[in-house]
């Protein structure tokens, strides 16, 4: 990796410390002789990941970002992404997530999927990640950006981790053969009014389909998902902003409820 990547890497792992988001890293990309492209905006990433592994924390699954149209209109970006998910940011359903940890977060309703099986073959089907998985819940991914006024791009936010900040679990798992993820409700409520809403096949046509994608790419860089690996599908509906205060709560059929507060 090169030395501009390291110094990439460093802007960010600076910014989530002091919580002070930084200009586009793009922009600074561009000052230090660095392509902005996917594969350099990953080995940032991977820097932090694996410092943030010396520092103690556990990488306990991963994050498929930009599956939902409308949450890639409003972000500008085309493709999906994927970052890591850290043991320390999991929280049970109904927990308190304090802002102090935060810069500027917003909140998404997603499918999390929780492996019994490896997966390393690199050209998956769905019927592989069908019998991979073990059972589905609803989730809340709290997503944050260290960018100033999430003005990403696709490198920006590949290189911040997809943007990944917490999650939140809910409570009651539920094998694949009894959902159909593919026609699923989603709403969002904040504060208990309407905030957002959506459907599985948001999320690249079938949550399902998002997994596949997320295990193709991880198997062919030599990562593959592992048994006891959290995959957060992707949001099926806009992403809401969170202030301090607010509680949400996320419905999805099948699936039931997961809600959150923000300290």
């Amino acid at each position: 990796m090169t030395d501009a990547s390291h110094t990439l890497a460093g802007m960010l792992w600076q910014a989530d410390a002091d919580r002070r988001p930084i200009a586009p890293l793009r922009e600074h990309a561009a000052q230090l002789g660095l392509v902005a492209t996917t594969d350099n905006a990953y080995a940032v990433q991977r820097i932090n990941r694996d410092r943030r592994v010396r520092s103690g924390d556990r990488v306990v699954g991963r994050k498929i970002g930009l599956t939902s149209r409308s949450v890639q209109q409003q972000l500008g970006v085309e493709s999906p992404d994927f970052g890591s998910l850290w043991a320390s940011t999991c929280h049970g359903d109904g927990d308190e997530v304090s802002m102090a940890t935060l810069i500027q977060p917003k909140v998404e309703a997603e499918v999390a999927l929780v492996l019994g099986r490896d997966v390393t073959t690199t050209d998956p089907t769905v019927a592989d990640l069908v019998r991979a998985t073990d059972f589905a819940l609803a989730a809340l991914e709290i997503v944050d950006s260290r960018i100033a006024d999430w003005k990403i791009g696709l490198f920006d936010t590949v290189a911040d981790n997809a943007s990944a900040a917490a999650f939140v679990l809910g409570g009651d798992p539920r094998k694949l053969s009894t959902l159909n993820l593919r026609d699923a409700v989603m709403t969002l409520t904040r504060n208990g009014e309407p905030a957002s809403a959506g459907l599985g096949s948001a999320c690249l046509g079938h949550p399902l389909n998002a997994a596949v994608w997320l295990a193709r790419v991880l198997a062919r860089m030599g990562e593959p998902l592992r048994a006891g690996d959290v995959v957060l599908t992707g949001a099926l509906g806009p992403m809401v902003p969170a202030r301090a205060g607010d509680s949400f709560e996320a419905r999805i059929d099948g699936l039931g409820a997961v809600s959150v507060r923000f300290a």
